[in-house]
């Protein structure tokens, strides 16, 4: 497993906000060997502290790196697949201080809160009745939130995957712009959802297409960034086939579009 804090800083001014990748890998295949962590990611800022897709090993990477759970405001839960969902439910304890306190803020998708057609959900009721604000994210909403900090603004985006109601964001706090793809294939207009980024995370799972559809590929990235134009792309969630030549993809990505991109690392910190 690769943790090291290494940045990437935009030089031209400082930020409050910074995104750490807790886990950068996807697929079933690394989900069980874990070569990449599936922690998702965290972002601090001064509007506020949000986890994103706490898969497993979430709260012991967070420990490891020094990150507090107690001190999140807000979790998001992208969609009902255990490589995003599984330590949810540990991290609403820590919004609400040991479910001692109804506060923090969850925002999930459909099957998450509600349960998919087997009555499955990734956040039990129980959880959900312990924190403050509970939101439902539907495709083509803006929500603002006020948290103990400040306020933030999440857009929700479309996503063409098989969990339904799963979905990408853009996040709009502390004059930045995050994005973050989650889980998708590729569909008209995605790339025209994501422009105007600061950073934009995109779950690259693989470098060509195969018989196994709902992820992007390095070209599908590719075909995103040339419309988006993000200031920086970050690929992540990689799976088996791609994690050893993530870099010289990443690379390959970036001479074509033009568009500066790396590949996160396990334990990578980027300063936005």
């Amino acid at each position: 497993m690769e943790i090291g804090l290494n940045r990437v800083q935009n030089s031209r001014n400082s930020s409050n906000t910074s995104i750490l990748f807790l886990g950068t890998g996807g697929g079933r295949i690394n989900l069980l060997k874990q070569i990449r962590g599936t922690g998702g990611f965290r972002i601090n800022s001064d509007s506020a502290d949000i986890h994103i897709d706490p898969g497993p090993g979430a709260l012991l990477h967070s420990l490891e790196l020094k990150q507090d759970p107690l001190k999140l405001d807000v979790l998001i839960v992208t969609h009902n697949h255990i490589d995003h969902v599984n330590d949810a439910n540990l991290f609403v304890e820590a919004l609400s201080q040991y479910t001692l306190k109804k506060q923090g803020i969850l925002v999930a998708s459909k099957n998450v809160l509600e349960g998919d057609h087997n009555g499955d959900r990734g956040v039990t009721k129980y959880h959900q009745g312990k924190v403050h604000e509970v939101y439902l994210a539907n495709w083509g909403e803006k929500r603002k939130f006020k948290t103990k900090k400040s306020e933030f603004e999440i857009e929700i985006i479309k996503t063409q995957h098989d969990e339904p109601s799963a979905f990408g964001f853009k996040l709009f706090l502390d004059g930045k712009v995050i994005g973050y793809t989650t889980d998708t294939e590729p569909f008209d207009g995605i790339a025209d959802c994501y422009r105007n980024c600061d950073v934009l995370i995109i779950n690259c799972l693989k470098p060509k297409s195969d018989e196994y559809k709902g992820h992007l590929t390095t070209n599908d990235c590719i075909n995103i960034l040339k419309i988006a134009k993000p200031k920086l792309a970050v690929l992540s969630h990689l799976g088996i086939k791609i994690i050893d030549i993530a870099d010289s993809e990443a690379k390959k990505i970036e001479k074509v579009t033009g568009v500066k991109c790396i590949a996160a690392k396990d334990g990578q910190r980027i300063e936005v």
